[in-house]
């Protein structure tokens, strides 16, 4: 009895100290991991701190993640908006059908004009301008024309019979300013860009020099008249769809009177790309006119007056 005791009591003696012992190695294991934690987030804190710690996988990670699924390309020039082909294609469509269906809008024919104004024919105008001495200039000098730049209030001191006060003449009898031309931002190159704007601008010369308002037989016949020296597409593209939306005696007068001058003028006259119209105000635009070889059509206005006479008059009759 008192042996089986003695037993007992040994066995529990031993189990206790296996257990404490057991206790203790995972403590010091526990207390051995702890530190280890404890002491790499400290070291890995202060790394940061001092801006030391890199983790190539976080990095690469977060570039990725940033990476933008669609991202514009680097501008060229001060308010070019690069596009893809294909945005320029959808520009193309989308201006086409604006145009036709809404002529009136501005911001359509402005589209159509950038979308279509392709770089073979830009750069056929820009080595017209390098063969010539004074469009050689105007690519040099990139002049802007403005009611500033332009002195509006001094060309109406010109005399009459000076380009000068032909155009400033025309601009108020229209009713239109020479601000009102929106800047060029679509096309990629530069000076291609520039070249498109300075044909832009100059759009009101044509306008004064031939005595063509702003109405839409006007704007046909001037568009025309463009196409044939200039070359610009859109041009082209107005002469050829925007009939299609006038009325029979306005359709007829351009086919019978405007488009022949239009065709001739164009054709025969000297590159107009290469005028530098801001150093030829004070010259007589009679002799401009004979110079270029344009020979300046009917007056439109007068022509619409005259036929709205005759069906008033024939009204009254019947």
């Amino acid at each position: 009895m008192l042996a089986s005791s003695r037993v007992v009591a040994s066995t529990k003696l031993w189990t206790g100290l296996a257990l404490q012992k057991r206790q203790f190695v995972l403590t010091a294991a526990t207390t051995a991991v702890g530190a280890l934690l404890f002491s790499e987030n400290n070291r890995l804190a202060n790394q940061m701190e001092r801006g030391q710690l890199h983790r190539k996988d976080a990095r690469e990670s977060n570039s990725e993640a940033s990476q933008p699924f669609f991202k514009r390309k680097e501008p060229n020039y001060p308010g070019h908006i690069p596009l893809y082909n294909f945005e320029k294609l959808l520009m193309v469509l989308g201006s086409s059908i604006g145009a036709y269906t809404h002529p009136e809008k501005n911001q359509f024919i402005v589209a159509l004009g950038e979308s279509t104004a392709i770089a073979p024919v830009l750069r056929r105008l820009q080595h017209q301008m390098l063969s010539d001495p004074v469009g050689r200039q105007i690519l040099h000098e990139r002049p802007r024309m403005t009611s500033t730049s332009l002195n509006l209030d001094y060309l109406k001191s010109l005399p009459e019979n000076t380009i000068g006060r032909t155009y400033i003449n025309w601009l108020e009898k229209e009713g239109v300013s020479p601000d009102t031309r929106v800047a060029v931002k679509y096309i990629d190159d530069e000076e291609l860009a520039y070249v498109y704007q300075r044909y832009r601008e100059c759009h009101d010369f044509y306008h004064a020099i031939t005595g063509l308002p702003i109405i839409i037989e006007g704007e046909i016949a001037v568009k025309v008249f463009e196409y044939m020296n200039i070359g610009i597409p859109m041009s082209g593209l107005g002469a050829l769809f925007a009939p299609f939306h006038i009325k029979p005696s306005q359709r007829e007068r351009l086919y019978s009177i405007y488009y022949p001058w239009a065709f001739k003028s164009g054709l025969n006259s000297k590159p107009l790309i290469n005028v530098y119209w801001e150093n030829i105000l004070e010259e007589d635009i009679n002799e401009f006119r004979e110079k270029m070889g344009i020979e300046q059509p009917p007056d439109l206005r007068a022509l619409r007056k005259e036929y709205f006479a005759k069906l008033k008059a024939a009204k009254k009759i019947v």
